[in-house]
């Protein structure tokens, strides 16, 4: 899988705030296996998912014009 700025964000914030990823999962409500895959740019995942996790963070996904 490729890695994508999604991933790479997620994984950054995630050390930065000193969770694994186990913690990260517990703590944002999602599944380990989905922390996993969102960390290794999986090309297809749960857009309600991700935002659950980015709310921890203070993040959201939103749609964005191509450049």
């Amino acid at each position: 899988m490729e890695r994508t700025n999604l991933s790479n964000t997620v994984k950054q914030l995630r050390k930065e705030y000193g969770l694994t990823q186990e913690d990260l999962a517990m703590k944002s409500g999602v599944g380990l296996c989905f922390v996993r895959n969102l960390e290794q740019g999986k090309a297809t995942l749960r857009m309600d998912k991700v935002n659950q996790l980015l709310d921890l963070f203070n993040y959201e996904l939103t749609a964005t014009r191509k450049s």
